[in-house]
C-alpha cells in the first residue's frame, strides 16, 4: 500500500452546550457497545494507536469501574502519580496517557459500589487529571446504559461516539439499545465497528464466520449510520493485549495494523466534518502512513 501524506488539523468540535469543556482536550470520543465481550476495550487500543500512528496526541480514560481493562492491556507502566495529593498525572503508556482505577486497586479487587459512588469516581478521574494537551480522548464505557453513561452524556463534553458489535445477533441487538440511547439524549455517533468479524485459519487458510455475519452492515442500513470497518478473530491480537503490548499489533505493518489506521482515518474524518467550536485553537496534524 502506498504512503499517503495529509497535512490537516485536528479541531476541536462543538458539544452539547452547557458543558464546560475540558482544559487541553480538544474532542472526545466515547467508544461504547451494549453487550460486554464484544472487544470494546481492544477496540479503544486499536484507535488509540492507529490515531497515534496518525500522529494525533491522544489519551484513553478507563469508565469501566467494575472492569477496567486498561492496565493490563496497555502494559505495566506504573501508577498516576498525585504531586499535590489533589491532582492525577496520567500515565504514559508509550505515548498514550491513561487513566483508570485499575492503576489504584488491585487487579483482584472488585468494585462493589454503587451508583453514586460509580459516578463521583468517574468526575474526580475526568476532572482532577491532568491531561495536557489532547486531540482525542477516548473513553473505553462499560457495556449497556446505565448510570456511567448517564452521567457521561449529562456531566462530560463528549463529542461523538463509536459503537461496538460483533457479527451475531444477540450482540446486534444490544448495539441498537446503544445506539437509540445516543439518538435520544442527542449525542452523535460516527458508526460502527464491528469485531470478530473473520478467523483467517493459518493451517487451511479458509474464513470462517464463527460469529455469524453481518451486524454492522445491518446496523448501517437501519439506523443511516456507517460501518467504520471490520476487525477479525485474530491470536495476535488476544495475546498482544493479555500481554499488554498493543504496539506488536497496531504500531507496525500487518495487515491488520493497516485495517485499524484505516478505521481510526475514518473516525477522524466523519468527526472533522462536525461544525467546529470557533473559540478554540485548532492544532495542525499530519497523516502518513496508510
Amino acid at each position: 500500500m502506498q504512503n499517503l501524506k495529509i497535512s490537516s488539523k485536528i479541531a476541536p468540535h462543538k458539544t452539547k452546550q452547557g458543558i464546560e469543556p475540558i482544559d487541553g482536550i480538544k474532542n472526545i470520543i466515547a467508544v461504547a457497545s451494549g453487550k460486554g465481550g464484544v472487544g470494546k476495550s481492544t477496540v479503544t487500543v486499536m484507535l488509540a494507536k492507529s490515531l497515534q500512528k496518525l500522529g494525533a496526541k491522544v489519551a484513553i480514560l478507563d469508565a469501566d469501574i467494575y472492569g477496567p481493562s486498561m492496565p493490563r492491556m496497555l502494559g505495566d507502566y506504573g501508577k498516576p502519580g498525585s504531586p499535590d495529593n489533589k491532582s492525577f498525572i496520567p500515565v504514559n503508556a508509550n505515548g498514550i496517557r491513561s487513566m483508570s482505577l485499575g492503576y489504584m486497586i488491585d487487579e483482584e479487587s472488585p468494585a462493589i459500589w454503587r451508583g453514586s459512588m460509580i459516578t463521583r469516581a468517574l468526575m474526580q478521574m475526568v476532572e482532577e487529571t491532568r491531561w495536557g494537551d489532547i486531540d482525542y480522548l477516548l473513553i473505553d464505557l462499560p457495556p449497556g446504559t446505565g448510570d456511567i453513561q448517564l452521567t457521561m452524556v449529562q456531566k462530560i463534553p463528549v463529542t461523538a461516539t463509536v459503537i461496538v458489535t460483533t457479527p451475531q445477533d444477540i450482540s446486534l441487538i444490544d448495539a441498537q439499545k446503544a445506539f437509540n440511547m445516543f439518538k435520544k439524549v442527542e449525542l452523535p455517533v460516527l458508526g460502527v465497528i464491528e469485531n470478530m468479524s473473520l478467523f483467517h485459519c493459518p493451517n487451511c487458510n479458509h474464513e470462517f464466520e464463527i460469529f455469524g455475519k453481518g451486524a454492522g452492515q445491518r446496523m448501517q442500513e437501519k439506523f443511516s449510520t456507517q460501518l467504520l470497518g471490520q476487525l477479525p478473530l485474530n491470536i495476535n491480537i488476544r495475546e498482544q493485549m493479555d500481554n499488554g503490548k498493543p504496539e506488536k499489533v497496531w504500531g507496525n505493518d500487518t495487515e491488520v495494523s493497516q485495517t485499524g489506521l484505516k478505521i481510526a482515518m475514518k473516525v477522524a474524518q466523519t468527526l472533522a466534518s462536525f461544525p467546529v467550536n470557533l473559540n478554540r485553537s485548532a492544532p495542525e496534524l499530519k497523516l502518513h502512513s496508510i
